[in-house]
Parts: C-alpha cells; structure tokens; sequence
C-alpha cells in the first residue's frame, strides 16, 4: 500500500523559533556519510530540489537509506506525487512520509525540501529548510526560478554544502552560506556553464542581512495575528 502522509502548517512554530538554539557541530567533515560521532545531534537525512513536474534539479542524500540513484529517484517521485497538490507557498508545511518527517516549501517553480527522521527535532528541520531556500534567493538576487537556479547550479551544490556537511548541520544563516558559497564559486570553475553572480559580495551580504531581519520581522507579525 502507497504510504500515508500527514500535513499540517508550520506557522504555528514560527515563534517558537525565536527561542530555539540549534547547536551546531563542525568538526570532522563526513564527505556526505550520515554521521554517527553523537546520536544527540540533529542530522539531516537529504534535501531535494525539484522542479514544478517534480524533476530534479539539485540534491544531496547523507544516508544510506536509498543506496541506489533508482531509489533516490522513486523516493523524489512519491514525494512530489504526495505534496504537488498542497499549498505550500505562503508558509511551508510539514508531513509524515514513509516513516520520514518532511518540511518543504514551493518557491517560484521549485519545490524544495529537507528530510529527516521520524523522531528528529521539527524546528530544527524547519530552521535547515529556511537557510536552504533563502541562502539560494540570496545568492540569486531573489530570482529563484528553475532557469536562474540551472544557470547557477554550481553556487545552489555549494550552498548545499556549506549547510549541511554529511547530514550534520554546520550553518543556518542564509547570509553566511550565500556569502561563503559564492567566495567559494569565485575561486572554482563553474559547473554547467553557471557564473558566479557579480557585483560585490560586502554589499549584497549587507543588503541581504536588512532583507532577511524585515523579511523575518514581517513574517513573525504576520503569525502572530492570524
């Protein structure tokens, strides 16, 4: 029988969020093997990124769960068959997968996501989602397109890896892993034909830094009165 899923809106714990500290780990890098050095940390098992008909576009998979690209691929089909159909574009949502705790978000005509397992913290996830989609608007001058997305695939790999280092959460800050993947995009050659995007990175750090405390005060307000 095809998995049941249970959604339900996140903006209840929005909040919450405001009060939560995520301890981070960075140390020994995992070279993407899911970590196992302390089961107390909060470990992230993928992040996909799909397009509007739930092909993919960029993801990174810590976990031996789906050995095999197959499976991977039958994983992101069912996902998507599951949360094409929900309104997840004002406030991003949260369902029970196949014994996985998923939060995700649409975004323009991306779809994205980050997994975890059933007994993991769902602020926490949350917290990795947002870091996830607003580091790739960053980096992206708010373009966040499957087109823009293609043409700067290498910054939205980098992104990736500045976020989560072999399923354990190494940063969260959308500034800070816009900023450092794109000084790492400078320095490496461009994947698939992306450019790094131009234009100083002090000054888009700085303006995205007054974006992301309005976007996030507004946001706040806005929960809080409903």
């Amino acid at each position: 029988p095809a998995p049941r899923a249970e959604q339900r809106p996140l903006a209840f714990l929005l909040p919450i969020l405001c009060l939560v500290q995520v301890h981070l780990w960075a140390g020994h890098r995992f070279d993407g093997t899911m970590a196992t050095t302390d089961p107390t940390l909060p470990v992230v098992k993928n992040m996909v990124l799909l397009d509007s008909e739930g092909k993919r576009i960029a993801v990174k998979y810590y976990s031996q769960d789906w050995p095999t690209v197959q499976a991977q691929s039958s994983f992101e089909r069912s996902l998507w068959d599951k949360t094409s159909r929900t309104n997840a574009r004002q406030e991003a949502e949260i369902v029970m997968f196949d014994d996985y705790i998923i939060v995700y978000k649409y975004l323009g005509d991306l779809m994205f996501y980050v997994t975890g397992s059933v007994d993991e913290n769902e602020l926490i996830l949350f917290q990795v989602l947002t870091a996830f989609f607003e580091s790739i608007s960053i980096m992206l001058r708010q373009q966040v397109e499957k087109k823009t997305v293609l043409e700067n695939l290498d910054l939205v790999l980098l992104a990736m890896d500045e976020l989560i280092d072999g399923g354990v959460i190494v940063e969260t800050e959308p500034v800070m892993i816009a900023s450092r993947a794109t000084m790492r995009g400078s320095d490496e050659p461009t994947v698939g034909g992306g450019a790094a995007p131009t234009g100083g990175m002090p000054m888009l750090a700085e303006k995205s830094l007054a974006n992301a405390f309005l976007s996030a005060k507004e946001h706040l307000t806005r929960s809080l009165l409903r």
